[in-house]
């Protein structure tokens, strides 16, 4: 059975659903039938490709939150994400930056047998120590802490040669339903948003299992995943 993860690399949600997921996957009677595939849904595509701003001024020119709204929006995903022992979960204090570079690097690092361990790679990097993952040379080092060729991911970020596959991997969500991320989708038949909590996700998991003659997209509810969180798709012009 197959769970599919669409996120953004700097999604605090996502970051948080991703860990939701292995959590409920680990409680499952099934879990080695289990493949865990995250797949990119970029948001951040319209920042500029040479700078970071901090999240505040993000949540502000994108989604119109400030001040102590915009704190207290944050402050309570680190917190959710300290319970469940992710800490330190660091959001407000962070930055953000254009990840089309990083959704390619972590298209290079899937083709290469890597997608779960990049993924918690970049998600630890980026929320667990703060540290940037937006221009060449962070994604260089990161390729250094995967055991990826640095020659040959430098090649093929200059190339753009996974580009074409981050944008049908956008598409794909945004066919399947998805407005925002994360979006997850169980064995190709129940479509999640937002980032579930891990009971849920595992009664899911379980149905799923069972109901192996559904092959309808089905939503399971809301949740707080996207929304004035910087995680929903930008309204366009």
């Amino acid at each position: 059975m197959k769970v599919e993860i669409w996120a953004e690399v700097t999604c605090p949600w996502c970051g948080l659903g991703s860990h939701r997921v292995d959590r409920a996957v680990e409680r499952f009677e099934h879990s080695d039938q289990v493949e865990v595939v995250h797949r990119s849904f970029p948001l951040g595509g319209g920042f500029p490709a040479d700078r970071t701003i901090s999240v505040r001024e993000a949540l502000l020119s994108r989604h119109g939150i400030s001040g102590t709204q915009a704190e207290a929006a944050t402050r309570r995903i680190e917190t959710l994400a300290g319970a469940e022992g992710l800490s330190p979960y660091r959001v407000w204090d962070n930055v953000v930056g254009n990840t089309e570079q990083a959704h390619e690097f972590l298209a290079h690092a899937s083709a290469q047998g890597k997608n779960r361990e990049a993924w918690d790679t970049i998600f630890r990097t980026y929320f667990g120590r703060a540290e940037p993952v937006f221009a060449l040379d962070d994604l260089l080092r990161l390729s250094g802490e995967l055991g990826l060729d640095r020659d040959l991911t430098r090649q093929v970020l200059t190339d753009r040669r996974y580009r074409t596959r981050v944008q049908d991997d956008a598409r794909r969500a945004q066919r399947l339903g998805a407005t925002g991320a994360p979006f997850i989708v169980v064995d190709g038949r129940y479509g999640v948003p937002g980032a579930q909590d891990s009971d849920t996700l595992l009664g899911l998991l379980r149905t799923a299992w069972k109901e192996t003659r559904s092959v309808t997209l089905a939503p399971a509810g809301d949740a707080p995943g996207c929304g004035p969180d910087a995680c929903a798709v930008p309204a366009r012009p």
